[in-house]
């Protein structure tokens, strides 16, 4: 199977604390509390490793934290291939109460040296030339540039490499002159990034912008997906979830091993849709319920997506 490439450069160690009620200003006992490797294109390699996928997880770590990311990753058998020079590793925070909801609580990570994004490149161009699709995940750290998405893209496209992009902001929208093959944002994030009035006319005009496939996540709601063949919704059976957390991951887990399969577009919808419900019924981001799969697959429908009316 053809290796996929996942990107984070900022990733973090991700620490989650379980509790029955979480009290603004109050005190808080803690239930459970684990820490694991984190980011969100460490959380596709998780998935795509945990699915039998070739997957290679890469990005910069650094610091005491940073130690802990690497050990955990080799302690959980995911293949990885960090460069080791950040300033140290942030942290993540999510406290999940026992109804489902979670509070996130994200470190922007640590500044460093302009010359660190040069020594990334470096270390970059050595992986991607053994990828069939690269997943460029996430926030950027401070150090790196604001097209640090669309050199990515752009050397990806070199190699002869796919690209999906997850990502949003200003990051999202200097890349896309590069054209990734697939872009994964959220509802919010192509509002934000195109000012369209609504999700089909925001990722309808990334697709004629020159972006070959859009995606759109829209949680429990599944996703919206616009190529050359036209809209379609993809929406899951309704689910209680566990853990929302790196849903979105799981989704842009699917959406990667669909470019490297020969599957008709709506088959990698549906999988990829029915990962990214699997996600949220596990406690850990980055990992399926894979006993639940084929059940939400059959209750996954994908649908033509109609325009929406316009107001009178």
């Amino acid at each position: 199977m053809p290796m996929i490439l996942t990107v984070t450069l900022n990733p973090a160690w991700d620490v989650t604390y379980v509790v029955d009620r979480l009290l603004p200003g109050g005190t808080n006992r803690v239930t459970s509390a684990s820490g694991r490797a984190g980011g969100k294109g460490v959380n596709v390699g998780r998935v795509l490793q945990q699915m039998g996928a070739e997957v290679l997880v890469s990005g910069v770590v650094g610091g005491a934290t940073g130690s802990l990311l690497l050990a955990e990753l080799s302690a959980s058998s995911v293949p990885h291939a960090m460069l080791e020079e950040a300033p140290e590793t942030r942290r993540t925070v999510t406290v999940m109460e026992a109804d489902g909801s979670a509070t996130v609580l994200n470190e922007a990570g640590a500044a460093g040296e302009p010359a660190l994004w040069t020594r990334w490149l470096r270390h970059y161009d050595r992986l991607v030339g053994d990828a069939a699709v690269v997943v460029l995940s996430g926030s950027l750290p401070p150090w790196a540039p604001a097209r640090a998405y669309a050199e990515l893209t752009a050397h990806a496209h070199a190699a002869g490499a796919l690209v999906v992009l997850d990502t949003s902001g200003p990051p999202l929208v200097a890349a896309l002159p590069a054209r990734p093959d697939l872009v994964k944002p959220n509802e919010e994030e192509v509002l934000h990034a195109t000012g369209a009035p609504d999700v089909l006319a925001a990722a309808s005009g990334m697709f004629a912008a020159g972006v070959p496939r859009v995606v759109v996540s829209r949680g429990a709601e599944g996703l919206l997906a616009v190529d050359a063949d036209g809209p379609l919704t993809v929406v899951p059976p309704t689910l209680v979830p566990v853990n929302p957390t790196g849903a979105g991951d799981a989704l842009a887990a699917g959406l990667a091993l669909g470019l490297v399969s020969a599957e008709p577009w709506p088959d990698v919808l549906r999988r990829a849709v029915a990962w990214s419900a699997a996600a949220v019924l596990h406690p850990s981001a980055g990992t399926l319920a894979v006993e639940a799969l084929d059940d939400i697959a059959a209750g996954t429908m994908v649908r033509a997506a109609l325009p929406a009316p316009n107001p009178r």
